[in-house]
């Protein structure tokens, strides 16, 4: 999950929890609101270790240097 989709979900899950005033028999919009925020909650989270340890695995000094050959006529 990218983090611009929990970031979505976060805010989907926000606004059925706090801003839709809906009652449903069937269908309790508080409980899904929660869930869709903690689902965005947990890949925000994993987003961000897996971008945290991608940079630091780059800026770990190791470089893929390609060797040039030169062709002598």
């Amino acid at each position: 999950m990218t983090l611009g989709a929990s970031i979505f979900l976060i805010a989907v899950g926000a606004i059925l929890k706090f801003a839709v005033n809906v009652s449903s028999s069937s269908i309790d919009l508080d409980v899904i609101g929660v869930i869709l925020m903690a689902a965005g909650a947990i890949g925000l989270l994993i987003s961000l270790f897996l971008y945290t340890t991608a940079t630091s695995r780059r800026a770990n000094g190791t470089r893929v240097v390609e060797r040039e050959t030169t062709r002598e006529i």
